[in-house]
């Protein structure tokens, strides 16, 4: 069972577990005779110097070291009602700045986007809206009929839901344009529709079998999904790891089949596996990254007078969520699982990638009340804000739900309203403040879901021997580290070596850390030493 993130009390404090204690001090400021003209020549060195050394740490760290311009705090609206959406507008209006509305429903309806997002931006919030990545023509139908008047309060759109998430645990459908294969990827690790030749389909079941059709036949998802009457003759040959093969013939108008074992099959099995697409984690993530990217391509081109980012929300593999083109990837809070993890991975991506990231509140459970408590979620969205999220959102949803604030009960509101009154509108606390000051670098490509030990690999393999030596050196870091640990992939794109302080390699055992002095007391000593030089000069002066 995975850690939890905290439990209970204010945003828990950044640790810090580094060493990096100063040196034996050294003196800048000796002059000869008490010269004030080379005392001056020493405060401008100095300056000098203090510009240098703060200008190389700001550039040692990822960009989690600067805040982000503006923070965006704000619900989902998942119902069909234009009138609910509105309602639940002037019920967070006066406490939240970014409205989500993210219906399945309404994506249908030009009329009822416009109409909600100008209610939103007429109450001075800012507006995201939904489309499926599958049906992106409605994205089109409605950026036809935009002329723009939402100016900069319109951040984008959340196009398509957990991409990662499918990619593990249910059905993903990715276009190979090497072979002209329209594959899906189902939940039991069956793949669907891809092309051997140019007269044959070939389906991969989750079994092992290996089932081959005609491309003109029906497919053989329809076949197993009952017993169909066809209009036209049909069959399919089944291919068994043990080496035998069927095949099965069905006459038009009959539901029967019939199978029989045949010697003189076209493929042999170990053809058929050979060929087989998503043969390694490389592969994989290509195929994945590249099916993403080419739908957010074309997407970005529905309307070019427009500026909108693409935003989703999801449950696992953010870094390639971020490699595929999204601009912002909420990173899911609930399902209890690990709250710092999560953080961990959202933002190291994002910052690598030069992205942003958020945090979604999700549900913790699948029935009544499905929310976390009031004071939970106020600690969860405390910790993702000081940890650099630029969004954070309140998912609003359940089946069952009865009006237009959904699954939001009065301690959600409260919590909200608490969060931007001590949190977003504080002087004191920072967007951001805790840093990824240590990295855990895993290896690359390697689609691991990280929700427990025995957790799949991009929903095709079991865990692996690096699976469990991961998530137990994983623990351990976010134990010691907390907030301060970003998780990032190896990837030659983004150099790491000289972004952190610590560096631990995944499976492997602990590195030590670059031979560097924490950034933190590098400036600290920096600021010390120039005060302390303009305190010796200006008594200088005095004398």
């Amino acid at each position: 069972m995975l850690k939890k993130s905290g439990k209970g009390g204010s945003c828990p404090p950044q640790k810090n577990s580094r060493a990096g204690a100063p040196q034996e001090p050294f003196n800048l400021f000796q002059t000869k005779n008490g010269d004030d003209a080379n005392m001056e020549k020493t405060v401008a060195t100095i300056t000098l110097i203090m510009t240098l050394l703060l200008t190389t740490a700001a550039g040692t760290v990822l960009s989690s070291s600067s805040v982000p311009e503006k923070f965006y705090l704000g619900v989902t609206y998942c119902g069909d009602s234009v009138s609910e959406a509105k309602q639940l507008v002037d019920k967070v209006k006066g406490y939240t700045n970014l409205f989500v509305l993210q219906s399945g429903e309404l994506q249908n309806d030009t009329n009822a986007v416009n109409e909600i997002g100008d209610y939103v931006t007429n109450s001075g919030l800012s507006f995201i809206t939904y489309f499926g990545i599958d049906s992106a023509w409605l994205m089109k139908t409605w950026l036809d009929t935009y002329d723009g008047h939402w100016g900069d309060r319109f951040l984008g759109v959340y196009f398509g839901d957990e991409p990662g998430g499918k990619m593990l645990d249910s059905e993903m459908a990715i276009y190979d344009q090497e072979t002209q294969s329209s594959l899906r990827k189902m939940a039991d690790r069956t793949i669907y529709g891809y092309k051997i030749d140019a007269n044959t389909s070939v389906t991969y079941n989750g079994d092992g079998t290996i089932v081959t059709t005609d491309v003109d036949s029906p497919e053989y998802s329809s076949i197993i999904s009952g017993d169909p009457i066809f209009l036209q003759d049909f069959s399919f040959t089944t291919y068994f790891p043990d080496g035998r093969v069927t095949l099965t013939t069905q006459k038009v108008g009959s539901s029967e089949k019939v199978v029989e074992n045949i010697s003189d099959a076209p493929y042999t099995y170990e053809q058929l596996w050979d060929a087989r697409p998503f043969q390694s984690y490389d592969e994989t993530a290509q195929k994945f990254v590249k099916e993403i990217s080419f739908r957010i391509d074309i997407a970005s081109r529905y309307n070019s007078q427009v500026d909108y980012e693409f935003f989703t929300s999801d449950y696992g593999l953010y870094w390639f969520d971020y490699l595929a083109g999204y601009d912002v990837v909420f990173a899911q809070f609930g399902w209890n699982q690990s709250i710092v993890q999560n953080i961990g991975l959202a933002r190291g991506a994002a910052n690598f990638q030069g992205k942003d990231w958020g945090a979604i509140i999700t549900w913790k459970y699948t029935q009544e009340p499905y929310l976390d408590r009031g004071d939970e979620i106020f600690q969860q969205m405390c910790l993702a804000y000081e940890s650099g999220a630029r969004y954070i959102v309140i998912f609003n949803y359940a089946e069952d739900m009865q009006d237009c604030y959904g699954t939001l009960k009065d301690e959600h509101f409260q919590a909200l309203e608490r969060f931007w009154k001590e949190e977003v509108q504080s002087s004191t606390v920072v967007n951001g403040g805790k840093k990824g000051e240590v990295a855990l670098i895993l290896p690359r490509s390697y689609g691991w879901g990280m929700r427990f030990p025995e957790d799949n690999i991009w929903g095709l393999w079991d865990a692996d021997e690096k699976s469990e030596q991961i998530w137990g050196l994983c623990s351990v870091l976010i134990e010691d580290y907390g907030a301060n640990l970003d998780i990032v992939y190896d990837d030659p794109a983004y150099p790491f070596e000289a972004k952190y302080a610590q560096i631990f390699y995944a499976f492997e055992k602990e590195i030590e850390p670059f031979p560097t002095i924490p950034i933190a007391t590098v400036v600290s000593l920096s600021v010390a030493v120039a005060c302390l030089g303009l305190v010796v000069y200006f008594r200088k002066r005095k004398r």
